[in-house]
């Protein structure tokens, strides 16, 4: 790892890390803590995602949907009004509504081919954000004076991964660059987690494979077909499968290539000198 024991760590001049867990455990809440006290420069991979690679593909869908209603098909073809995506670290809506849900189109939902093609864009641009990690430490550095450095994964990292590899490609670009800090949450959190998902279920990036089994899952069980399906419900009931299935690969991702603190203790992280503590004891904790 990029740092050898909880003194190198305290001791380096550029913390490095990457974050990386369920989304609502406390990834961007960190990285906003190592930000706003200045010397922190904070890598959100879903702000990238959402920008460099995606942000076209987003801006072409509203433009779509504009180019339905008369009165701004006219301006848009005479350039008269300019439509673009208002995203930021902290509002990452047009990205998931560009995710979109698949299902009955009255409900909003997306046909299942069109849905696993935007799933397909997400995977390969959330590659392309992964290695551009070693680049924006450099740019961080060179243009403006930062050392400590935090990436902020989005929490499908463990599905364009395979952990379990150790000649991973993405996590050896990663592992030479940043320490991997899994953010674990309990079981309470798990179930509190649920029960936000069921109130306001979003869209979100799933493997392939896994998706493929949660569809043909979902219509078996409740004989249906694609034209039929609420798109929250299957939301809901995917989500619940996602939790189960990515938790034993955040682990394999901490224990093959990094460390893990716990979701309660950076809740009441305050300050960067906090965060340097909590990490610091994970990487003791390793060394016994």
């Amino acid at each position: 790892m990029l740092y050898s024991s909880a003194q190198d760590w305290r001791d380096a001049d550029a913390k490095r890390v990457l974050l990386f867990g369920m989304s609502g455990l406390g990834k961007t809440h960190v990285s906003n803590i190592l930000r706003a006290e200045g010397n922190w420069f904070h890598y959100s991979i879903d702000y990238r995602i959402g920008t460099r690679y995606m942000g076209e593909h987003i801006s072409d869908n509203f433009k779509r949907e504009a180019m339905r209603v008369p009165l701004l098909r006219q301006l848009l073809l005479t350039d008269s009004v300019y439509i673009a995506s208002n995203i930021t670290f902290n509002n990452l809506a047009p990205l998931s509504t560009y995710l979109g849900k698949p299902g009955d189109p009255d409900k909003g939902g997306l046909p299942f081919d069109e849905y696993m093609r935007r799933q397909d864009q997400h995977r390969a641009a959330e590659i392309s954000a992964l290695y551009d990690t070693p680049r924006f430490i450099a740019r961080a550095e060179e243009l403006y004076g930062y050392g400590n450095f935090v990436c902020d994964s989005g929490g499908s990292i463990c599905e364009v991964v395979d952990p379990d590899n150790k000649n991973d490609p993405v996590l050896s670009a990663l592992v030479k660059n940043v320490l991997l800090v899994w953010i674990e949450g309990s079981e309470a959190h798990t179930e509190a987690l649920i029960r936000r998902f069921e109130k306001a279920p979003k869209p979100m990036y799933y493997h392939p494979d896994v998706l493929s089994d949660y569809w043909q899952s979902y219509l078996s069980e409740n004989n249906a077909v694609e034209g039929d399906v609420d798109p929250d419900d299957f939301m809901r009931s995917a989500y619940k499968r996602a939790l189960a299935h990515r938790q034993p690969r955040y682990e394999a991702m901490a224990q093959n290539w990094g460390v893990s603190i716990c979701a309660e203790d950076v809740a009441n992280v305050t300050t960067a000198d906090d965060f340097t503590d909590l990490v610091a004891a994970a990487l003791e904790m390793r060394d016994r």
